[in-house]
């Protein structure tokens, strides 16, 4: 069941870095259960890297690094946050208040599409550092950060290419800042893992050409319907 298990998350997440990101969402609670809750981060993480670099080497040109820039700092901060939280607060506390306050971001970024009014609060310094702060203390607990960026990105309003860009760039960046933080804080990257990793490596390439390939069929309204989607399905199954 565990070989089954990472070879249908090397090709998600293929996938996922180049574009189909909603894709991620069954792979992360499939990998806790097959491995162990903090195991599976250490597992997943450097693979999460090998994708990254394919998606930045592909959209490299295609970003808006102010928007990187923004959300980097706090986001820095959510890691050391998460860390110094996790053995005092029972990890489904955090999941839920991550979910509402999600949601709530959720709500405005839908009644801003619907009716067609500006999110006044996204010009404000404190609304990036908000969801930098969110991803970073996400991203470090469970590599679960894709939601937060995703409603981040979809209240800026940004178009498809620049929507995955920038996404490409921003968790590029994290996650291999993560790398030590886990290896050596939390010891649950070791060489057996990395090894299985790179064993991973071609899957996790033709999930990418994958990715590229939809992505490419996708119209902007319908990719735009679609982040939407699973972004919400992502945020009820944090709040469950």
């Amino acid at each position: 069941m565990q070989w089954a298990v990472i070879v249908l998350s090397a090709l998600c997440v293929g996938m996922s870095k180049t574009g189909v990101q909603g894709i991620m969402l069954m792979i992360v609670p499939l990998l806790a259960m097959a491995f162990g809750a903090k195991e599976s981060t250490g597992i997943i993480l450097p693979m999460l890297c090998m994708a990254d670099i394919m998606a930045v080497a592909y959209y490299k040109r295609i970003a808006d690094w102010k928007i990187v820039a923004k959300l980097l700092p706090t986001a820095i901060l959510g890691f050391f946050l998460a860390i110094g939280v996790d053995s005092l607060v029972p990890h489904g506390q955090f999941r839920q208040l991550m979910g509402w306050t999600l949601m709530l971001a959720l709500v405005v970024m839908i009644w801003s599409e619907i009716f067609g009014k500006e999110n006044r609060w996204m010009r404000k310094w404190w609304y990036a550092a908000i969801f930098g702060l969110m991803g970073g203390f996400t991203t470090m607990i469970g590599n679960a950060a894709g939601p937060v960026m995703s409603v981040y990105l979809l209240s800026m309003r940004k178009e498809k290419m620049e929507y995955i860009g920038i996404n490409a760039w921003f968790f590029l960046v994290v996650n291999l800042l993560k790398i030590p933080l886990q290896a050596f804080v939390w010891n649950n990257i070791t060489w057996n893992s990395l090894q299985l990793n790179l064993l991973m490596l071609p899957i996790i390439g033709v999930g990418a050409v994958i990715g590229v390939s939809i992505v490419k069929q996708l119209p902007e309204k319908v990719f735009r319907r679609f982040i939407q989607v699973v972004t919400i399905l992502s945020v009820i199954l944090m709040i469950i």
